[in-house]
C-alpha cells in the first residue's frame, strides 16, 4: 500500500473511532438501581456491585412521595410523582424517555404481569389510570367512585397479581377492587365491600395467591384470596392491640411483600411499638416483636434470616435489626438523620439507607452490620434496585 492510500484509509477510519468512543459501554442492568432525591425533583441511577452513581436524571415533578416500577429487562424506571407525574426514565440513557401528567395528586403504581401496562393510584381525582408501558398512552380510567352519593376515595395499596389482574383498596371506602385487565380498553372489576375502616396499603405474597390491606381505622387487616375471590374477604389479627391505648401516628407505616420471611409476614403495628408476626399457613398471630418506635418499614432479607425495621418520628434516626430465628432485636444503628427507605442489594450481602437530612445513602453490610460506604443524594428517600422487576407485588 502506497503512503498516499494508507494516510486515505486512516482517515476514513476517524469518524468510526470517535464515533465508538462516543458510545456508552455495553452493560446488563441486573445490579442497577433509583435514589429518590426528593426535594429536586430528580434521581441518581445507581449501580450495586461499585457502590457507585451513574447518572442524574433531572424534570421528575415533585418526588416528596414517589415510587417506581421496572419494565421487565430492567430498562425503563416508571417513576410516580406526588403531583400526577409519570415518567419513564431510561436507566442506561439516563435520560426521560417520556412523561406524561395523569392526575393531580398520585402515590404509586404497578406494572402488569406480562410487562405491557402500568397502573397508576391516585389521591385526586380518586381512582386508577392503565397505560401503554411503552408509549404511556392512557387505555383505560377507573374512578374510585362509590356509595349512593357516587363520592370518589383516595386509591392505595395497587399490585399486580398473576393473571394480568392489578388489585388495590380504597381508602374512605372499605373496600378493595380487583382489576382483570386482559382487556385493557374494557376493564372487568371485582369489588369487594364493607372490608374495614380505613385501608392505608396492601401487599400481594410472594406467590402471588393472597392479597392483604392494613386497616388504619381499626386493628387488623383485610385477607383476600386470588385464588378463591368468590369466598369473599376474611378478617385476620382482628383486634390486636385491644386492651391498650393507642399511641399518635406520627407516620403511616408501608406493607409490602419485603416483610415475607418464609412462613411468616412482619407487619408494623399501627400506634404501636411492635411488629407483628403473622403465620401465612393458620393466618394466626404467631407473635410480637417489641421495637424502639413505630415502625414504618419492615423488610426482611432475601433469604429470610433478617428483619430490617425503621421508625416514624421521633425515632426515624435510627434502624433496628431483628434475627428471624430468635425474633429478637441484635443491632441497633444510626446511619443518619431521619431514615426514610431501605432497599436490600438483589442477594442480600448489603441494604442500602436513606438519611434524607444527612443528604447521604449509607451502604451497610447485613453480615457485619457495619457500614461499607456512603453515596452523596439530595434529601434521598425512596430506593428502588431494578431485581424488582422479576417479583410479583413489587
Amino acid at each position: 500500500m502506497s503512503v498516499n492510500a494508507w494516510l486515505m484509509a486512516l482517515i476514513a477510519s476517524i469518524p468510526v473511532l470517535l464515533g465508538g468512543c462516543a458510545n456508552p459501554p455495553v452493560r446488563g442492568t441486573g445490579d442497577l438501581g433509583v435514589v429518590i432525591e426528593r426535594t429536586t425533583g430528580s434521581v441518581q441511577i445507581v449501580e450495586t456491585s461499585g457502590q457507585t452513581s451513574l447518572a442524574k436524571v433531572e424534570g421528575l415533578g415533585d418526588l416528596s412521595h414517589a415510587s417506581l416500577v421496572y419494565s421487565r429487562d430492567g430498562r425503563y424506571a416508571y417513576v410516580f410523582g406526588r403531583d400526577g407525574g409519570l415518567t419513564k426514565v431510561d436507566l442506561l440513557k439516563g435520560a426521560i424517555e417520556r412523561r406524561v401528567m395523569q392526575a393531580g395528586n398520585s402515590i404509586g403504581g404497578a406494572i402488569s404481569q406480562d410487562g405491557k401496562l402500568v397502573a397508576a393510584q391516585n389521591y385526586a381525582p380518586g381512582g386508577v389510570k392503565i397505560f401503554n408501558a411503552a408509549t404511556l398512552e392512557m387505555l383505560a380510567d377507573i374512578p374510585a367512585t362509590y356509595g349512593s352519593e357516587g363520592k370518589q376515595s383516595k386509591v392505595v395499596g395497587l399490585a399486580d397479581a398473576p393473571g394480568n389482574r392489578f388489585v388495590w383498596s380504597l381508602f374512605e371506602a372499605g373496600e378493595i377492587w380487583v382489576a382483570d385487565v386482559s382487556d385493557p380498553r374494557a376493564p372487568r372489576i371485582e369489588k369487594f365491600r364493607n372490608i374495614g375502616r380505613e385501608p392505608y396499603d396492601g401487599l400481594v405474597t410472594p406467590d402471588g395467591r393472597h392479597y392483604l390491606a392494613g386497616l388504619f381505622g381499626e386493628d387488623g387487616l383485610a385477607l383476600l384470596d386470588l385464588w378463591h375471590p368468590e369466598r369473599g374477604v376474611q378478617r385476620v389479627l382482628d383486634g390486636y392491640g385491644k386492651g391498650s391505648e393507642k399511641m399518635p401516628v406520627y407516620k403511616m407505616p408501608h406493607l409490602r411483600g419485603w416483610a415475607v420471611a418464609g412462613r411468616y409476614a412482619y407487619l408494623p403495628a399501627i400506634g404501636r411499638n411492635e411488629v407483628l408476626v403473622l403465620d401465612m399457613e393458620t393466618w394466626r398471630e404467631a407473635g410480637r416483636i417489641p421495637v424502639a418506635g413505630q415502625p414504618v418499614f419492615v423488610i426482611a432479607r432475601p433469604d429470610g434470616r433478617q428483619v430490617w425495621v425503621n421508625f416514624a418520628f421521633p425515632d426515624n434516626s435510627h434502624v433496628q435489626v431483628i434475627d428471624v430465628e430468635t425474633r429478637r432485636v441484635v443491632k441497633r444503628l444510626e446511619p443518619g438523620k431521619t431514615v426514610l427507605h431501605m432497599e436490600f442489594t438483589p442477594r442480600g450481602e448489603a441494604i442500602w439507607i436513606s438519611a434524607r437530612d444527612d443528604n447521604r445513602v449509607v451502604v451497610y453490610d447485613t453480615a457485619s452490620l457495619t457500614p461499607r460506604g456512603t453515596l452523596p443524594a439530595v434529601a434521598p428517600s425512596g430506593i428502588f434496585f431494578t431485581s424488582r422487576a422479576a417479583r410479583t407485588g413489587f
